[in-house]
């Protein structure tokens, strides 16, 4: 299946795994089973980025993308959450959504930017974080609609209705 019919119409891909960010900073991330998002506001249950007036509320990024990044390094994987993004996808292509909406489990998201890694990623893995530039990096998300968002959860692009 192309990339091009992967988001159209049914489902594209899922939700592989899901990431909250630790009070303080620097923390492991820690995966849970779902989340509920507040339109303009983000992730309820992610007490260190809710509500704080930024379009930055969701990051996303491909499980295949991560896996080619240990890969090019030699690394048998990395962990779910070690790329420190709150939604880990897969069978979809999340580069190729940028400027859309798109529906994840009950919400619906702005994809608006490619996600810019942190000096995090270099801590992971010396030369991570410039592997991770150049439409391999995964997305930023604004919460257009909010809802709950499971593991497992279907990812498509959405409807003029759904996005409402």
């Amino acid at each position: 299946m192309s990339k091009a019919s992967e988001v159209t119409g049914q489902a594209a891909g899922r939700v592989a795994s899901i990431h909250l960010h630790p009070a303080k900073g620097g923390e492991p991330l820690t995966s849970v089973d779902i989340i509920h998002v507040v339109a303009g506001k983000g992730i309820e249950e992610d007490r260190r980025y809710f509500n704080r007036g930024s379009r930055r509320q969701v990051t996303l990024i491909e499980r295949e993308q991560i896996a080619d990044h240990a890969a090019a390094f030699g690394i048998v994987d990395f962990a779910p959450g070690e790329v420190r993004s709150n939604l880990e996808t897969t069978g979809i292509d999340l580069i190729a959504l940028l400027g859309q909406r798109v529906e994840v489990g009950e919400a619906v998201l702005d994809f608006y930017a490619p996600r810019t890694p942190c000096h995090k990623m270099d801590a992971l893995c010396p030369g991570l974080r410039e592997r991770m530039e150049d439409r391999r990096q995964g997305v930023l998300a604004q919460v257009v609609r909010g809802g709950a968002i499971r593991v497992g959860d279907a990812i498509r692009l959405a409807t003029a209705k759904e996005s409402d």
